[in-house]
């Protein structure tokens, strides 16, 4: 017999019973009827009933082991009589009569149980995670994305690409987001970065002639937490394509997110559906204006409409007013809100305010009949028209946002949002993917006063060197691309330029000089002038992915050993300070900085020379 086991605590089933078996696990939970013990027995695959009585000699000792403790039990499969079968565990029908018992560790009293659902303080469950993954729920989403990695790296092999590995260690970028830096002992002064994306290195490999290439990639970048963005590192499924358009990159990766998502969509019975495919298209500046924003939640059936031109000339003086000036008046319908009290609308427009907006203008509706400050003035016959353009019923209400575009976009997309969830419009069963495509090539910098890159500047622009020579740089749209899911963006993308001289041309539109890209881009850029492939990628998240297959509100229940919103590893008190010794094998001082209450506080370092007083 194994030394430790002979099943999982998840396979014995009613053809085991007579059978001599070990099994070995935590103490997930006891119960004491009156001289019988049992005892829940846990291991990665399941729970298993293990019972001691008076006549077995396992009954002393696993009575006075703590929940937790780890065990090694040798006993006798036992048919469980009807009446208390356990239809809900796989192992419900047998339980284990436990002849002997071998601590293989005693655990101490927790801090926090794992037995149960009760929610606990993040510092806790952080600080103790190897406890925390212990429990049911975390444990299964940690398996899930285990399963979703083999499955996402299964399908992009049977799709033809080949999985590469790309550096860690790597050059600082000056774009995007902040670098987590790595000083070098062997180069004083100098520094590596950890990669933000493998986005230089992927292109590099089309270069190289390598055709499609993926990997599930590690990324760093030095960016605050968000409820879908992990602080520190999270990873993606990168890919890269030669020789292809932006239709092609769609119909490679489309399949692959499909077949995943459908795979998973039962899971732990959850019975959802997925978006049909080819996925939907929408173009930027569509969705700015239907959604508010450039990752919609198409569960949503609420859609917002500019109706500026209703208000020019209107009885309802603050909306004609900001038309005049150039500005914008938003629509975002309530439907079905005849009978929402006037509370309803006067809650909605305390949350924008509460926002940081003016206000949500609102008009209700009943029976056809409209109520409130704004249909009053406006009226109710071109309140009417307006309703018709909209296709609304006679018992839909309506909210306004109004001001410039941008803030108007804004409001409207988050009243969209909220009005969905207010009036449960949105269909927790679904998975909606779509592409958003069409990202200007340029936008205007109001801080700085001058044209700069909206999204990716590597991208290549529609209509190339031609656009770049005669249109207006606004007017440029680039093949950029996000695909969204359920509100979530899973990865931007794009075609690549690959041309230098094309490439020289946006940044000169942008504001650098040819010396600038040179510079800052010598290894992509170089490598380029000796023959590079059309090519095209995109990088869906792996932890957003996982975390919208689980349905967890939050990334962080979907990575092992996430840190806290302030960067911080608990468990392994990171970031930490390092000796002496360290910082002068590196070259590195700390510099005294004014702390608080005017105290000195070492908290930043400076490179220096090796022979550096």
């Amino acid at each position: 017999m194994h030394a430790y086991r002979t099943h999982t605590c998840a396979q014995l089933r009613a053809a085991d019973v007579g059978a001599e078996i070990r099994l070995s696990g935590w103490i997930h939970r006891k119960r004491d009827h009156g001289g019988v013990l049992f005892v829940d027995l846990r291991d990665n695959f399941g729970i298993t009933q293990i019972v001691a009585d008076s006549d077995s000699p396992a009954l002393e000792v696993l009575d006075r082991l703590r929940v937790e403790s780890v065990v090694t039990i040798d006993g006798l499969v036992k048919q469980r009589s009807d009446e208390t079968k356990n239809a809900n565990l796989p192992t419900g029908e047998i339980e284990v009569f436990a002849r002997g018992v071998t601590v293989q560790s005693a655990a101490q009293e927790l801090p926090m149980p794992v037995f149960g659902d009760a929610e606990y303080p993040e510092d806790i469950r952080l600080r103790y995670r190897y406890i925390d993954l212990r429990r049911e729920k975390v444990h299964k989403n940690i398996k899930l994305r285990s399963d979703v990695i083999a499955s996402l790296r299964r399908r992009m092999i049977d799709q033809g690409f080949t999985e590469f590995q790309t550096p860690i260690l790597t050059a600082s970028s000056p774009e995007g987001a902040r670098d987590y830096l790595v000083p070098s002992r062997v180069h004083p002064g100098k520094f590596y970065a950890l990669p933000q994306a493998p986005q230089m290195f992927k292109q590099l490999l089309m270069v190289a002639g390598f055709d499609k290439y993926f990997q599930i990639a590690p990324c760093f970048r030095d960016e605050d937490a968000r409820a879908d963005r992990s602080p520190g590192e999270f990873y993606q499924l990168d890919f890269e394509m030669s020789y292809v358009t932006q239709e092609d990159v769609f119909a490679a990766i489309e399949p692959v997110l499909h077949g995943v998502f459908e795979e998973f969509a039962n899971w732990e019975g959850m019975g959802r559906s997925v978006s049909p495919l080819p996925f939907r298209r929408i173009p930027y500046r569509e969705s700015m204006l239907k959604y508010g924003n450039d990752k919609p939640d198409l569960r949503n059936p609420v859609e917002i409409t500019d109706v500026s031109s209703h208000f020019e000339g209107s009885g309802f003086g603050r909306f004609a007013s900001i038309v005049e000036s150039g500005d914008v008046v938003r629509a975002i319908p309530a439907p079905g809100t005849a009978e929402k009290s006037r509370k309803f609308f006067d809650d909605m427009n305390s949350w924008a305010q509460g926002e940081g907006f003016p206000g949500l203008g609102y008009a209700t509706r009943k029976g056809g009949e409209w109520g409130g400050p704004i249909a009053k003035n406006h009226g109710p016959e071109k309140m009417d028209r307006l309703a018709d353009e909209l296709g609304l019923g006679p018992d839909d209400g309506l909210f306004f946002a109004a001001g410039k575009e941008a803030q108007a976009a804004k409001l409207a997309g988050l009243a969209r949002t909220r009005v969905g969830e207010q009036l449960d419009l949105i269909d927790q069963k679904r998975f909606e993917f779509c592409w958003i495509v069409d990202f200007p090539m340029f936008e205007y910098d109001e801080d700085t006063k001058k044209i700069d890159f909206s999204h990716n500047p590597f991208s290549m622009p529609q209509g190339e060197m031609d656009a770049l020579e005669s249109k207006d740089p606004l007017d440029i749209l680039a093949y950029q691309y996000d695909i969204v899911c359920n509100g979530v963006e899973l990865s931007s993308g794009a075609v690549r330029n690959h041309r230098p001289d094309i490439m020289y041309k946006a940044f000169e539109i942008a504001g650098y000089s040819q010396q600038d890209v040179d510079t800052n881009f010598a290894g992509m850029i170089n490598a380029f002038k000796y023959g590079a492939p059309p090519h095209g990628g995109s990088a869906p998240g792996v932890d957003r992915i996982v975390m919208l297959l689980a349905d967890e509100p939050n990334i962080r229940e979907v990575i092992a050993f996430p840190m806290t919103q302030r960067a911080e590893d608990l468990m392994m008190g990171a970031p930490s300070e390092v000796s002496p010794k360290q910082l002068r094998e590196l070259n590195i001082r700390l510099v005294e900085q004014p702390g608080q209450g005017g105290e000195a506080k070492k908290d930043t370092a400076e490179a220096v020379s090796p022979d550096a007083g």
